[in-house]
C-alpha cells in the first residue's frame, strides 16, 4: 500500500463548543495520510495516476474555511467524507490540532477510516 501525506496545513475555520468560538475563525493545522496505489503511476509518469496532494489541500483548505463545526471529530469527519467523494483513495488518516483551545498545551484528535466505513 502507498501512502500520500500533507503535513501541518493551515486552515481556519468556525469551531467550537463556547458562544465566544462561533464569530472569529481560529487556527487550525492539519495532518492527512492517505492510502492509494502508485503503480499505474509508476509507468505513466502523469499526475492524473496519482493523489493530487496540491489539489487536495486546497479542497481540504476551502471546506474548513466555509464550515462551521461545534467539534474537531465532526469536522475531520466532514474532511474525510469530502475526501472520500473526490478521490480514489483507500483509506484516510486525519489528524487536527487546534493551537488557541489550551493553554500551555495543544489540543488536537485523530481518527482513521476506510472507504467500507463511511
Amino acid at each position: 500500500m502507498d501512502k500520500v501525506y500533507i503535513a501541518d496545513l493551515q486552515v481556519e475555520a468556525i469551531i467550537g463548543v463556547y458562544d465566544f468560538e462561533h464569530n472569529t475563525p481560529q487556527p487550525l493545522i492539519i495532518d492527512l495520510e492517505m492510502d492509494t496505489d502508485f503503480s499505474q503511476a509508476f509507468d505513466s509518469d502523469e499526475i492524473s495516476d496519482v493523489l493530487d496532494y496540491d489539489a487536495i489541500s486546497k479542497i481540504v483548505r476551502s471546506f474548513c474555511e466555509s464550515s462551521q463545526y461545534k467539534l474537531l471529530e465532526a469536522l475531520a469527519g466532514g474532511i474525510i467524507k469530502l475526501l472520500f467523494s473526490n478521490q480514489s483513495m483507500r483509506k484516510v488518516a486525519i489528524r487536527i490540532r487546534k493551537p488557541q483551545a489550551l493553554t500551555g498545551a495543544m489540543a488536537s484528535i485523530w481518527c482513521e477510516r476506510c472507504r467500507e466505513q463511511m
